[in-house]
């Protein structure tokens, strides 16, 4: 009896773990998007500082 209910308890974890790992799919999909923005972002602030300095001090462009 006790085995059994090991068994279920075990069976249960283990739909649960599942049910949340299917789910965590769409959170990881969405971080993603997310850090690929801020590195958007970064990209176009270091390009806009390159200008800023070029600009202002007439340094030549790599």
């Amino acid at each position: 009896m006790q085995t059994r209910r090991v068994l279920s308890t075990a069976a249960c974890a283990a739909l649960i773990g599942s049910a949340l790992a299917l789910s965590a799919c769409n959170t990881v999909h969405g971080m993603g998007q997310d850090a690929s923005a801020v590195g958007h972002d970064v990209s176009a602030g270091a390009k806009a500082t390159q200008s800023a300095v070029v600009n202002n001090t007439g340094a030549a462009r790599n």
